[in-house]
């Protein structure tokens, strides 16, 4: 069941304030300058510096969030009044009434492009540009880096747990352990998106239909005066869902009562579903628990494994032999615990002036770093991924981040934003496609959003179409990214002008 819950629906009376102060207060500056600033258009891009986890791709995911932003954007009276008692060092409000009015009648007119949900994408490329005027631009900065850090972050651990466990299933467990009842909401969403088959948590099930699993705790079994009596009477009152966890006092004697009622329900006509391991040596214990389910005639019967697993360890049990058939996985993959943030950017990229004859031409903007990794790219991007084809299967072969403003075709040659010495040629004629779709114009939604379950087959396409050296855990092979070659010079003369080498 594909449903339509999004952020709106849950939180009131809006996300206009979901943003940092300094977004108003800029907003608030350019709406000061009006006749300088008023008139502007901006473009901005959201993209981040490293692949998360060490790895070599990215799972793109948040722009359900960033479209029901968009489209319910307001500023509510609720909103209006806090920030009126906002104060500066005087003690006196930091907004003035007529830029709080100016805020209640807004209404956005911005062009946003993006990559689909469930895309692959890589460090250093634009995952949604965002052009318009500059103060519409600037309100949205920090709900979409918001939407699209986390969101993105946990569908790629996601996708790299479900690569792990070699077509077994993986069932996303983290809701006790997650940051907060959105956070928990959020990254059930992003890894189903991911690649998860289910989760636990209920209230993902229901607002984004979800399928959801679960067995029972421990408690179950210590309320009971024995193992095999808590095994029976869970069979007595769910006997077709019956997954039992061994592990309360012995594993392997856990098993046997499982077998007992296991035994005692395919006498009734119902079958004993699995059994659940969240502790000990799951290697051993999962071996030996398949041969006793197999020796007892249930070669059907799954097991199942918990117990603060991520891909690493998941791929270092099937490497020792484990015979587990699904993993849970919670704790490492819910807060991305070994990473738990992008670390995605937002940032200008040119802007220009509007006035009475038209609009102006785009004038590049740059923001320089001691870091070269923190040197931003100019220009209204665009990225081009190419690829071959045979017989209806791709294989791609880079992406091109270029300028889709520049009167210049853009060139075949991909430069390497880190160091413009690295470059990749592509043949003319290769086949290619445009990444950034169009979302909305003017304000207006122009995209139709495939749902969910459309978006985790999407990522499940796309990645067969990458060599898998690109997909591997440890030290994964590094796809083809970089800049076009007219754009690459553009940026080296910006930066070269901005640090005073050449004069205007």
């Amino acid at each position: 069941m594909e449903t339509g819950a999004r952020p709106s629906d849950i939180y009131r009376p809006g996300l206009a304030t979901l943003t940092d102060l300094y977004q108003l207060t800029m907003a608030y500056g350019y709406f000061q300058n009006a006749e300088a600033d008023k008139e502007r258009e901006a473009v901005f891009h959201l993209s981040f510096r490293n692949n998360p986890f060490q790895g070599g791709y990215s799972v793109a995911c948040g722009l359900e969030s960033l479209i029901d932003l968009v489209e319910n954007f307001h500023f509510f009276q609720e909103d209006l009044d806090y920030l009126s008692t906002l104060c500066g060092g005087d003690g006196k409000p930091i907004f003035s009434l007529a830029f709080l009015a100016y805020l209640k009648n807004l209404k956005l007119h911005v062009d946003i492009d993006a990559v689909p949900e469930g895309e692959i994408v890589f460090a250093h490329e634009p995952l949604v540009r965002v052009k318009g005027p500059i103060i519409e631009c600037q309100l949205l900065e920090t709900a979409l880096l918001n939407f699209f850090n986390f969101q993105t972050l946990i569908a790629t651990k996601a996708a790299r747990v479900v690569y792990a466990s070699q077509g077994r299933s993986v069932l996303e467990f983290g809701l006790r352990r997650a940051q907060g009842v959105d956070g928990a909401l959020t990254a059930s969403r992003a890894a189903y998106l991911g690649g998860c088959d289910a989760t636990s948590n209920v209230l993902a099930g229901r607002l984004f239909g979800i399928p959801v699993k679960g067995t029972h705790a421990h408690s179950w079994v210590m309320s009971y005066a024995s193992e095999a009596e808590a095994f029976a009477n869970y069979a007595k009152a769910m006997p077709n869902n019956c997954v039992f966890l061994v592990d309360t006092y012995d594993t392997l004697s856990g098993v046997k009562h499982a077998i007992e009622a296991g035994r005692n329900l395919r006498a009734q006509g119902h079958e004993l579903l699995g059994i659940r391991l969240d502790s000990g040596d799951l290697a051993y214990l999962s071996s030996e628990a398949r041969k006793m389910l197999d020796e007892a005639g249930f070669h059907a019967t799954k097991i199942l494994a918990s117990n603060d697993l991520d891909e690493e360890v998941i791929e270092s049990l099937i490497d020792q032999g484990a015979a587990v058939d699904i993993w849970g996985v919670g704790t490492k993959l819910i807060t991305a615990a070994d990473q738990p943030a992008l670390g995605g950017v937002y940032k200008l990229a040119c802007v220009r002036d509007l006035t009475k004859d038209g609009k102006g031409p785009w004038q590049y903007r740059i923001k320089l770093s001691e870091q070269v990794i923190k040197i931003s790219t100019p220009g209204v991007q665009q990225v081009r991924r190419f690829y071959t084809e045979e017989r209806g299967v791709r294989t791609y072969l880079a992406d091109m981040v270029y300028d889709e403003e520049s009167t210049t075709p853009p060139e075949n040659m991909v430069v390497d934003p880190l160091d413009f010495t690295r470059r990749k040629a592509i043949a003319n004629g290769t086949k290619y496609e445009e990444l950034l779709k169009p979302i909305f114009r003017e304000g207006r939604l122009v995209y139709k959003t495939p749902g969910l379950e459309a978006a985790r087959q999407y990522r499940e396409d796309r990645l067969k179409g990458f060599h898998k050296g690109i997909l591997r855990l440890l030290n994964p092979h590094q796809y083809p990214v970089g800049i076009e070659a007219g754009l690459s010079k553009a940026k080296l003369a910006l930066i070269m002008k901005e640090r005073g080498f050449e004069k205007d």
